[in-house]
């Protein structure tokens, strides 16, 4: 049999930095490409030379366009790596906004270090830059779900022309749709009879906007996230603790800030509020996507409503319906004569066809903010509104001065609907600081801190269970990735108790020899 080995270069023992290098008779494939994020020590691995020669990689293959799986890939190809890189078709339009605006951001920071003097390199310099992030989207190879292609093999990646290179063995991948974001996947790479699935991160079941992860009925070695693995989601409540927050706040005349991810997170929330709006549960008060990442996504959303759950695709749920306008931001948002401050429909009209299928989203006085004039006078408006902006964890981005401005006031309310990785400031303001630097400085917090992990898109313990009951037989080894200390301990206590199956931690920079297949 060929020998087959796995090295965990990322997302082992921590959340963040998936990188999976798999190993086939000196074949290289890496399975993810992401940064580390949240805590410092785990931030400066970005910055270490990578543990292979990058231009050793045959190929790449990403699960999904989330930064903690794919942002590292202009580091990697600014480093030397030529080949391709798979992915699903949605997971490719999404890179090309995440890559391109993640360059952006090191290349800010370095200036503003530079700056202002405060990096201790002389000159600071980005992780990588725009022209990386391009060079990296040019490379990406979409394919589309359950079509194996093969990714070691002839021009995948060219030898040098010194080097005489064996024949390859027979190696495909196949993407099966993941449902935790749009063009999400797990990677089944099959090489010959012997199957090692990639679950990238699991979704989850009977949720808005995405459909139920995929079944899977076998493989010889599985790679499973155990982000919630020691926890549980609260139970669907239809929206009423949703719908709670927005009515005090509106209430005690206040802004609702919704930190969010840019991607994934935007659209439920999205969802909720329509839905709440159209139930007739929550006043038709303005909402504001501060986050031009998150206005480019939301087209793309709506570029494949096929690809998503079959209540938005058909318009079948009423919160789903199409055919209203959504609000371009070519004005103020703050007067009162803008349209979505008026309690109707928001409309300009030079709206294309394209910008109005993004209504399948769009709430009544739903309002997108562009310009970085546009955002910093919604930050300074007193008006009663729900303001989504990114980051989801509250690490950068145009959410930071919204923070900034109503964390003081406890009128305000700040919720957070995703996972707060360690370090980061959404974990300390959900973990009850009572203050938290912001902007180079101490800000108190006075206003409403809450939470709401049922919006997360990670499965919980209980969903990682039953996506593992679909298996026929179970792997000849489980290795646990994606997941804090607690929660990877808690996931692997629960297969072995409840599944019996072979369960291994994986550890950082962790090489291990795969099992002969059986």
């Amino acid at each position: 049999m060929s020998r087959h080995s796995l090295t965990f270069l990322g997302a082992a023992g921590t959340v963040t930095g998936s990188k999976h290098l798999l190993e086939v008779d000196g074949r290289r494939v890496l399975v993810d490409c992401g940064l580390f994020q949240g805590l410092k020590d785990l931030r400066l691995r970005n910055w270490e030379p990578f543990a292979i020669d990058p231009a050793s990689i045959d190929a790449v293959i990403l699960t999904h366009a989330h930064l903690d799986h794919c942002g590292y890939l202009p580091r990697l190809v600014g480093a030397g790596y030529r080949g391709r890189i798979f992915c699903t078709p949605a997971t490719k339009d999404l890179c090309s906004l995440v890559l391109p605006d993640a360059a952006r951001l090191q290349e800010e920071d370095a200036r503003e270090a530079n700056r202002r003097g405060y990096s201790k390199h002389s000159p600071a310099l980005p992780l990588f830059t725009q022209a990386d992030a391009a060079r990296a989207l040019s490379q990406l190879q979409p394919v589309g779900y359950e079509r194996p292609i093969p990714v070691l093999g002839d021009g995948v990646r060219a030898p040098a022309p010194s080097t005489p290179s064996p024949p390859p063995p027979e190696a495909t991948v196949e993407f099966i749709n993941a449902g935790h974001l749009l063009g999400s996947a797990y990677a089944r790479v099959r090489i010959g009879d012997y199957t090692i699935l990639f679950g990238g991160d699991l979704g989850r079941y009977g949720r808005p906007v995405l459909p139920d992860p995929s079944s899977v009925d076998e493989a010889d070695v599985l790679l499973l996230e155990s982000t919630y693995g020691d926890r549980l989601h609260v139970a669907d409540d239809s929206g009423e603790r949703l719908a709670t927050i927005v009515r005090e706040t509106a209430a005690r005349g206040g802004k609702l800030i919704v930190p969010s991810f840019a991607i994934g997170r935007v659209e439920e929330v999205l969802y909720w509020l329509k839905r709440l709006e159209d139930e007739r549960r929550i006043p038709q008060l303005p909402v504001y996507v501060d986050s031009p990442m998150a206005i480019g996504a939301l087209q793309f959303y709506a570029d494949r409503l096929g690809e998503l759950d079959a209540e938005i695709a058909t318009g079948s749920n009423p919160a789903a319906a199409l055919g209203s306008d959504l609000t371009q931001s070519g004005s103020d948002p703050t007067r009162s004569n803008f349209p979505a401050n008026r309690g109707g429909r928001g409309q300009t009209p030079n709206q294309t066809p394209a910008r109005r299928r993004v209504a399948a989203f769009a709430t009544a006085r739903l309002v997108t903010v562009n310009s970085p004039q546009q955002s910093a006078d919604l930050v300074a408006s007193r008006q009663p509104a729900i303001v989504i902006a990114s980051s989801g964890m509250a690490t950068g981005g145009r959410v930071l001065r919204h923070l900034a401005a109503t964390l003081p006031n406890p009128k305000h309310t700040v919720l957070f609907v995703g996972y707060q990785a360690a370090g980061t400031r959404g974990r300390e303001l959900t973990d009850g600081a009572r203050e938290i630097k912001l902007l180079g400085r101490l800000v108190p917090v006075a206003a409403r801190v809450e939470r709401i992990d049922s919006m997360s898109a990670h499965a919980d313990a209980s969903e990682i269970l039953r996506w593992l009951s679909g298996f026929s037989r179970a792997p000849r080894v489980t290795y646990l990735v994606h997941g804090e200390p607690a929660a990877l301990e808690a996931l692997a206590a629960r297969i072995t108790s409840e599944r019996g199956w072979p369960v291994h931690i994986a550890a950082h920079r962790e090489r291990v020899e795969l099992p002969p297949s059986r």
